[in-house]
């Protein structure tokens, strides 16, 4: 996917869109013109007057851009091979003011693969945000969900969002703290 900061766009129809901080739910009309400020994990955000939109990597079309590639996996692979897909998909998911996935952020805690009775699997993300009030929470919750649901054999994945404990800037990786300038 082809990207530059502030890269001006002007969308080629409409398309549902989030608003950040708040999370509230809206669409943007085709021909609103505005500067994509970060396209990571397939989702964009979007600069329109003054405000920020999330826009889902399914409508990358609507940016005139690419989506993500879904993920493969082999048909005998084990759980072992599941679960590292699913951290894979993990780290294709950020918040849209942060432009660091959430697993390098410190935001998930737990990740289980289990087998279902009609042979696939189940998976059990538990996750937390850097901020409980977070506005964002449920558009990452349900970008975690959408994105383990993609991986083959994967019928089912229940992400559930825990304050206990509560995040710090020391659950971040060295890479994540650097980033942000919080590595001192």
């Amino acid at each position: 996917m082809s990207f530059q900061s502030n890269e001006p766009v002007t969308l080629t129809r409409d398309v549902d869109a989030i608003a950040v901080p708040s999370g509230l739910r809206g669409k943007l009309p085709e021909g609103t013109t505005g500067a994509i400020t970060q396209a990571l994990g397939g989702s964009f955000t979007l600069f329109v007057q003054g405000n920020l939109y999330r826009i889902a990597g399914t409508d990358a079309d609507a940016l005139d851009k690419e989506p993500l590639a879904q993920p493969t996996l082999d048909e005998n692979a084990s759980d072992e091979d599941v679960e590292k897909l699913v951290w894979e998909q993990l780290h294709t998911c950020f918040d849209p003011e942060i432009p660091i996935n959430i697993v390098d952020l410190g935001l998930v805690y737990k990740c289980e693969v289990t087998h279902l009775d009609d042979g696939n699997r189940k998976v059990r993300i538990d996750m937390t945000l850097t901020a409980p009030g977070c506005g964002m929470g449920s558009v990452i919750q349900d970008d975690v969900k959408s994105k383990v649901e993609l991986i083959p054999t994967v019928s089912l994945a229940e992400v559930e969002l825990v304050f206990d404990p509560p995040w710090d800037r020391d659950m971040m990786s060295d890479a994540a703290k650097l980033e942000t300038g919080m590595y001192y």
